[in-house]
């Protein structure tokens, strides 16, 4: 999914906060320019409440999307600690676009899977901007296995309008390897927490998406299809798709 540098509706936070970063050059050691950023940083909080207390559906699949939104990476470098990670499905390869790996938060030692979009347009192409192929599936499958034999929780982490939908994926049996995700995901006697952090699109996002608790953060969505995938299917474009989120 394309990701544009900033959003419409944040021109006027992003003013301020250029605004902000100039007089942050000039502050050191002068007062009066001091509580100007003061008054400044202020009226931004306000406006942030503001903004973002009155957005569109379609904007806030726009802010899921969001260039600065954490994603799965974030959270492990931030919230986890000795974070292992593992690689390959023992069938095809190893998917970018799917996390795994041992992680510990406070005291416990959990499995983490979560999709990863990249930053960069090089790691984002790598990553098939968060759209899982079947070995992607097939990777979290074995991987969440493996923390059912030790007994750890898993932490699933939602980002993806959905699963990779190219010829090669659907040969190598995207659809089912998805259902017998579910259907794995459901047996497991270990405890499941699922958070979409940001877009739960489609399959892709029920892929990794069964647990004990499902939880959606702040301006993310979960849904059975992207706004561009429902544009698409119900009036032939993607320019449809403001009115497909709503």
């Amino acid at each position: 999914m394309s990701q544009s540098a900033n959003l419409d509706f944040e021109s006027p936070l992003l003013e301020l906060e250029s605004r902000i970063g100039e007089l942050l050059l000039k502050a050191p050691g002068d007062e009066a320019i001091e509580n100007e950023i003061i008054a400044l940083r202020r009226q931004l909080h306000q406006i942030t409440q503001q903004v973002y207390s009155n957005l569109s559906p379609w904007q806030i699949v726009q802010v899921s999307r969001h260039k600065d939104r954490p994603y799965t990476r974030d959270y492990l470098n931030l919230a986890f600690e000795e974070f292992v990670e593992l690689h390959g499905d023992r069938h095809f390869g190893d998917d970018r676009a799917m996390l795994t790996g041992f992680g510990k938060i406070d005291q416990f030692k959990v499995m983490v899977v979560g999709h990863q979009k990249g930053r960069t347009y090089k790691d984002r192409a790598a990553c098939n901007f968060g759209c899982a192929h079947p070995e992607g599936y097939r990777k979290a499958m074995s991987k969440m296995k493996l923390a059912e034999k030790f007994g750890m929780p898993i932490i699933c982490f939602i980002d993806t309008p959905g699963a990779y939908p190219g010829v090669g994926a659907e040969e190598r049996g995207q659809a089912q390897v998805i259902a017998e995700s579910m259907f794995q995901m459901s047996q497991l006697k270990t405890p499941i927490i699922c958070v979409v952090i940001g877009e739960g699109g489609s399959g892709g996002a029920l892929g990794i998406g069964v647990g004990d608790r499902i939880a959606v953060l702040q301006f993310a969505y979960y849904s059975v299809i992207s706004p561009e995938g429902c544009a698409g299917i119900l009036w032939k474009s993607h320019q449809h798709a403001p009115r497909a989120a709503d």
